[in-house]
Order: C-alpha cells, then sequence, then structure tokens
C-alpha cells in the first residue's frame, strides 16, 4: 500500500510541474517581431533626383512608424537595373525594399538578358507617387498649339524633332506613344539626361519635349519654355488652362511618370501586410503629402493589389510601343 501511495506522489508532482513548466512557457515573452534592425531602401538612380527626394521623405516618415531607421541606399546604373538586381538578389526578409520609377515596367522590354525576372522576383507594395508630363516648346517657338504641331508635323515629315533624356526614358517612351496615337512622323534627339535636354530645348536647338511637371515646369513658369498639353487624362488645378493630350486629338492618352515601393518576392506576408499598412498611412498625412506636393508630384498610397495591377498594365503597354518603335538600347 505504501508503495502504491509514493507512485501516485511521484506521478501528481511529475503532472503538476509539468503544468507549471506549460504555463510558464506561455507566459514566456514572445519572440521579437519584424523589424529589429534598420531596414534598407534601395534607390536605383542618383541622389538628387525626384526619386531620391520621394525616398528620404517616405523614409523619414516608415523609420518613426516602424521604429527603426530605413537608410537611403542609392545604387544608380544601367537605367535602374543595377539596384533593381541588388534587390532581387537580396535575402527576402523585409529589410531591403526599393523604390523604382517608370523603368521598373520598361526595362523587361528594353534590356536584353535582364538579371531578374521583373513580374517573379518583386512583390509590388505600394505606388507611391505620380507626376504628369507637360508638352513643352521653346518659348519663341512658332508651335501655339497642339493643332499646329500636328499641322506642322504633316506637312514635313521628321522635320520636328523631340528630346528626351535618354533612349527607352519615360520621356522617350510619351513621344514614340504619341507618334504612334497621333500618326506622325518626328525624329528622336535623346540627350544623357533630363536636365541638358530641357537646356537645349529652351535654347530652340530642338523642337519640343515631353517632360514631368516638376521638371519643365519652373521652365514655363520663367517664360523660358510653353506648355502645349499634358500627359494626365483630365487638366490639372496648377495647370488648369493647359489642355490634355487626349483632349487634343489622341482620345485616351495618359502617361505618368511614377514611383513605387517594392520587396522581394518570398517576403513574409506579415511584413508586407505592414510595409503597405504603414506606408499608406504616411502618405495619408497632411505633411507627407505637402512635401510631395512641394517636389511637384501627387502622392498616391495605393494597395498592393491595385499597384500589382499598375504595374502589369504599364508593362504591357510600354511593351507595345518599344516593339512597334524598334526602340533598341545601344
Amino acid at each position: 500500500m505504501a508503495f502504491i501511495l509514493t507512485r501516485r506522489r511521484r506521478f501528481t508532482a511529475q503532472l503538476v510541474l509539468a503544468l507549471l513548466t506549460g504555463a510558464a512557457s506561455t507566459m514566456a515573452p514572445a519572440q521579437p517581431t519584424w523589424p529589429t534592425r534598420p531596414i534598407k531602401l534601395v534607390v536605383p538612380y542618383p541622389a538628387g533626383g525626384n526619386a531620391d527626394a520621394t525616398a528620404r521623405l517616405l523614409a523619414t516618415q516608415l523609420g518613426e512608424r516602424l521604429g527603426q531607421q530605413v537608410v537611403v541606399d542609392n545604387r544608380p546604373g544601367g537605367g535602374g537595373v543595377i539596384g533593381a538586381t541588388a534587390v532581387a538578389k537580396a535575402a527576402p526578409d523585409g529589410y531591403t525594399l526599393l523604390l523604382d520609377a517608370t523603368s521598373f515596367t520598361v526595362n523587361p522590354s528594353l534590356v536584353p538578358k535582364l538579371p531578374y525576372d521583373a513580374a517573379k522576383d518583386f512583390a509590388p507594395i505600394s505606388q507611391i507617387t505620380r507626376v504628369p508630363m507637360l508638352l513643352v516648346v521653346p518659348a519663341n517657338s512658332p508651335l501655339r498649339s497642339m493643332a499646329d504641331l500636328v499641322r506642322t508635323a504633316r506637312a514635313a515629315p521628321g522635320k520636328l524633332s523631340y528630346a528626351s533624356a535618354g533612349n527607352g526614358g519615360a520621356q522617350h517612351l510619351a513621344g514614340e506613344l504619341y507618334k504612334q496615337g497621333a500618326k506622325l512622323s518626328m525624329t528622336h534627339i535623346p540627350y544623357r539626361g533630363g536636365a541638358p535636354a530641357l537646356t537645349d530645348l529652351a535654347g530652340g536647338q530642338v523642337d519640343l519635349m515631353f517632360s514631368a511637371t516638376s521638371a519643365s515646369g519652373p521652365f514655363v513658369k520663367s517664360g523660358k519654355l510653353r506648355a502645349l498639353a499634358i500627359t494626365s487624362a483630365s487638366r490639372v488645378p496648377d495647370w488648369a488652362q493647359v489642355p490634355t493630350v487626349a483632349e487634343s486629338g489622341v482620345p485616351g492618352f495618359e502617361v505618368y511618370e511614377w514611383n513605387g515601393l517594392f520587396a522581394p518576392a518570398g517576403t513574409p506576408p506579415a511584413v508586407l501586410q505592414r510595409l503597405e499598412t504603414e506606408t499608406r498611412t504616411a502618405l495619408a498625412t497632411p505633411e507627407l503629402r505637402q512635401r510631395l506636393t512641394e517636389l511637384g508630384v501627387q502622392p498616391v498610397g495605393s494597395s498592393s493589389a491595385e499597384f500589382r495591377d499598375f504595374v502589369q498594365r504599364e508593362t504591357t503597354r510600354w511593351a507595345g510601343v518599344i516593339r512597334s518603335a524598334g526602340i533598341r538600347i545601344e
């Protein structure tokens, strides 16, 4: 009888110990959740441009909301390919992100042997900004309206020239899209950057250019250039006197330069959701919206699903334009 009682006491003691151990484990602090260290935000363009300025404003806001520093890492080169490649090959842990631009949807059709798959190697998080483009001419140009431009281009095919920041860039593609839509022949003059292109345009060395309002707007307001049309779907308040390209003879024409946030594919869904929520919340704040507006860009803050659809549509559209125009990178 004593032996049985001893066994019962031992069993009871073991049971109590197991229960206490289980309770202690459930009361133990949870493992640290993301993020626990600084986050790198790769910008595949040089410092000082709109993408860089947008990234730095967003990084400050996200850092405050996530409780970790968000560090902007400029990795220019290859029309955005170098920086995007670095992010595509980074660990999908939420600590390396990409803020890219229009070229993200252009490079798959423009760059031979692209070292990543833009559709499969990235998780779109949110479109951050967009900015319409102005079709601008020199202040003393005889082209005073879109009707003048069309009439002149048709009278002398190929005579009118349009500048861009380089082959395959947003300005070049906007010009090609317009040529195809309006069925015109004009000569493309690529420059090494938007600034020298605008300078030569103001000096009358080229006839016209599609350029983001944030870049060409100051030239128009200072009287060095004249805006004939804007590429937004409808007129915008700051340029209410400027007609859209769509209402000037090419229905459905709509082009924006843009910036958006991506993570490497395979990033945990909870991390992606947190990034989307915090990014959209930041872009809804009056402070960040005002700062971005001062840069001349329009805040967006789309959902990840909306941004994914946008990227797919843009990729398909520019693939068609590039194929029809026979654009190649030299």
